[in-house]
């Protein structure tokens, strides 16, 4: 396997430079974590299973018009994505009451939402990402006014998109995170993107009937059966690998 240089190793993943120019791959590791860091764990396949996941909504998003940093994927682990500037936000759209939104407010988990909302959180792991509003944002200079517009317009739209196609297969989907950059043209011209991954990682889903949790709340809440409920997700969609999640050697690295 060729040796590559490193350039970053997240919580859930490793991005080493790409063979062009402005590109990036991407590879997804097993490795678990919740609380920014506090509990950590291994789930066995979860890198495979959210590549192709991923993989599999981004491409939906692509042919529905929302602009991504994917490129394509490489093997069981790896995917290719263009290079971006990543904007220092985790947007969180929320449909059904869970997780921390239950505990500010203090309304009973699984209660349906009267409308989507949408938070900012600062991405800032020394500070457990805190909620910001748009005028910290604005104020701080980490996305402008437009900006700001546009993320929310493509939140609402990946929301809409992404609750029908989750609807078709039995699941509700509760709440989700997103990640968006800045994509320099060569002609200069800056483009939002979406960017990093959609997966049970990011995701909270449930099953329609009965509720259970198909998402990482079962590894933050030792509810079991974790990487059963990502291959769960993975086959209603259709793309459970043909072998199961398997697994590969980690790629190279230069240092």
């Amino acid at each position: 396997m060729a040796r590559r240089k490193q350039i970053y190793e997240g919580k859930a993943k490793v991005l080493f430079e790409g063979p062009e120019a402005g590109t990036i791959v991407q590879y997804f590791k097993d490795d678990a974590t919740a609380f920014n860091g506090g509990k950590k764990g291994t789930i066995t396949g979860k890198g495979v299973l959210n590549n192709r996941i991923s993989e599999y909504l981004f491409q939906k998003l692509n042919e529905i018009g929302i602009p991504t940093h994917f490129i394509r994927r490489l093997n069981m682990r790896e995917q290719l994505v263009r290079e971006v500037e990543i904007i220092p936000l985790e947007v969180v759209v929320r449909n059904t009451a869970a997780g921390s939104l239950s505990n500010r407010f203090g309304i009973p988990e699984g209660t349906q939402l009267p409308r989507s909302i949408v938070e900012y959180y600062y991405k800032k792991d020394e500070l457990n990402d805190p909620l910001v509003s748009e005028e910290h944002i604005t104020a701080f200079g980490w996305a402008t006014v437009q900006e700001l517009d546009e993320l929310l317009a493509m939140a609402l739209r990946i929301n809409d998109y992404l609750s029908g196609l989750f609807l078709g297969i039995g699941i509700r989907l509760v709440d989700f995170k997103l990640e968006f950059g800045r994509l320099t043209h060569e002609n200069g011209e800056i483009q939002i993107v979406l960017a990093d991954e959609i997966s049970p990682d990011n995701c909270r889903l449930w099953d329609l009937k009965t509720n259970e949790k198909m998402d990482k709340d079962r590894f933050r809440r030792d509810l079991g059966s974790v990487e059963e409920a990502y291959q769960e997700v993975a086959r209603r969609l259709g793309i459970l690998p043909e072998s199961g999640p398997g697994d590969m050697p980690g790629p190279a690295t230069m240092q």
